[in-house]
């Protein structure tokens, strides 16, 4: 299969850059695949798993927000935050659900509630990946 070069930076840490067959992207208007010759994108991100796969198998890795840039060069994310599946602050992520819980408890109807009700459920998708089936 083509590889593509794929670099995944966090404002803590430059986490992955190498030749890669494929990444799976969690964007904010919906999940996407990418694989070498894909077409420009610039593309938010939302609280989700990230999957590269490439020579040495499958890794997963966290990433709460940011941007995707695909271009010819390959693909870049910037995310806000981004850890290993296997180094995860499960905490971090059960704190910020609590956040968003109270938050939400104390603001009134409209397009603020809605994105923070958009928000909370992200994270929690993202516990549930954390401690369901689909990571094993």
């Amino acid at each position: 299969m083509a590889t593509f070069h794929f670099d995944l930076v966090s404002p803590a840490k430059l986490l992955f850059s190498g030749e890669v067959e494929q990444v799976d992207v969690p964007g904010a208007e919906g999940d996407f695949g990418v694989l070498a010759d894909h077409a420009p994108l610039v593309a938010t991100l939302r609280p989700g798993i990230l999957t590269v796969r490439g020579s040495k198998g499958e890794e997963k890795i966290v990433v709460l927000g940011g941007f995707a840039e695909v271009s010819a060069e390959g693909l870049t994310v910037l995310a806000d935050v981004a850890e290993s599946v296997a180094d995860i602050d499960r905490t971090m992520i059960t704190t910020r659900i609590g956040e968003l819980e109270q938050k939400i408890a104390k603001t009134e109807a409209g397009s603020a509630l809605d994105k923070l009700i958009a928000q909370l459920d992200h994270y929690k998708a993202v516990d549930r990946h954390l401690t369901g089936t689909a990571m094993h």
